[in-house]
This record gives C-alpha cells, structure tokens and sequence, in this order.
C-alpha cells in the first residue's frame, strides 16, 4: 500500500505542475494581450498638437530643469517622427558628425530601433539647430569639434542617474508624460510627437508610402492608424 500511496503522491504532484505551467501561460497570454492592447489604444488616442500647443509645451520646458536637452527630446520626435525608444538610445555619434557639424541623416542600427531593423531618420534644418545648440550649451563650447575627439558612444541625453547610458524608453516615456501633463496638454503622450510629425505630412499631401517609410513602419496600415483627420484639408476644394 505504501507504493501504491507514492504513486499517488507523484501523480498529484506531475499534475499540480502542470496546472501551474498552464497558469503561467495563461496570466503570460493575458498580460501580453492587455500589453498589446494598451500600447494600440495610447497610439490611436494620442493627442495630436498645433504649433501653438507644441509651442506651449516649449516655453513649459524653459522654464524646467534640463531644459535644452528636454525639448530637444520632444523635438526628434515632433520634427523628425523619431520613436521615445530610438531618442533614448541615441549616442553622440549618431547625430556629430567628424568635423563638428549636425548630420542631416540619422543612421539608427537594429538595436537602436523597434523590431531590430534599422533605419535611416532625415534631420531637418530646425532640429539641427536644435541640436546643435543643445550640444553647445552641453559641453560649453562654440565649436562642436572637439567633442568628437572624445568619446562619442556615450548618451546624446543624459540623466544624472545614468550619464553614460542615458535614458531608457521606460524612463522617457515617463519624462513626456509629465512634461505633457504639467504644461496641460491633456490627451498627449509618448506617441504624440509621431503623430503629430505624420498628421502634418499628411496634410501636406504627402504619400502614404512616403510616410510609412519616414516612419520607419512596416506597413502602410500601420501608418494610416497614425494619422488624424484633418476636417479643413478635407474641406479644401479636389480634395
């Protein structure tokens, strides 16, 4: 009997294993279910800014901590449609180039960017100045050359916890949630900038396929989720 009560004990307890493994799985399935769904719902819910409130968020930052490097920030994603994830994971070198200057394109490796595949960023004129006057007031210095002499693998951004490393996406995303919140833009959040940056082309009339490829997407469905209709470009007359 005494076996046969063994036999027992280890059959209960294979099958309170698998009970848990089937557990596991199933609070692993629902939490990247709810995952997935929350990050869809903050894309298509985030707030989409006019010059005037993107302005507004602006004059907040000057008048904050950090100011230079924060809306620097915000700025790679409202005029260059860049991901929180891919400005955390920025490094001087990405955006110095060898005699000082800003570069006019942004060459992203997969590990910097989402779904491991890189990617090119086109850095207009605005954001160049942006970020060359970021870097100056950074480092004190008039000419950027000297910088590159040093050792540009370190954070284009750096926080006080982490100034060789930066930001993480996390982190950043929780800096734009309160620099949003606190300059009372209801509604904005870490996806703002990229819509904002994909609404405004668009009403530009610019191609969706142009888009999807500024973007860095996958697919031109994903890009049309982005963009917010605009009832005065759809007033206009051939439209």
């Amino acid at each position: 009997m005494l076996w046969l009560s063994r036999i027992s004990l280890n059959l209960y307890n294979f099958f309170q294993r698998q009970k848990e493994v089937v557990q596991t799985k199933q609070r692993k399935h629902t939490f990247m279910h709810v995952n997935a769904t929350f990050k869809e719902k903050s894309m298509a819910q985030a707030r989409v800014l006019t010059e005037r409130e993107l302005r507004k968020v602006l004059n907040f930052c000057n008048t904050q901590p950090h100011a230079s490097r924060n809306r620097t920030m915000l700025l790679c994603t409202h005029m260059a449609g860049m991901r929180v994830g891919e400005v955390a994971a920025l490094r001087i070198c990405d955006v110095l180039a060898a005699d000082g200057a800003i570069k006019e394109e942004i060459s992203l490796s997969a590990t910097q960017t989402k779904g491991n595949r890189a990617r090119t960023v086109l850095v207009p004129k605005k954001l160049r100045d942006e970020l060359h006057q970021y870097l100056q007031q950074r480092f004190g210095l008039a000419s950027l050359q000297a910088v590159t002499q040093t050792d540009t693998l370190r954070a284009l951004f750096p926080t006080q916890k982490n100034p060789q490393r930066g930001f993480t996406a996390n982190t950043l995303c929780q800096l734009f949630h309160k620099l949003y919140k606190d300059s009372q833009m209801t509604g904005a959040t870490s996806h703002s900038g990229r819509r904002t940056f994909i609404t405004k082309l668009a009403d530009k009339g610019v191609g969706v396929r142009v888009l999807m490829a500024l973007a860095g997407h996958k697919s031109i469905a994903t890009t049309q989720r982005y963009i917010e209709l605009n009832p005065t470009v759809m007033n206009r007359p051939g439209f």
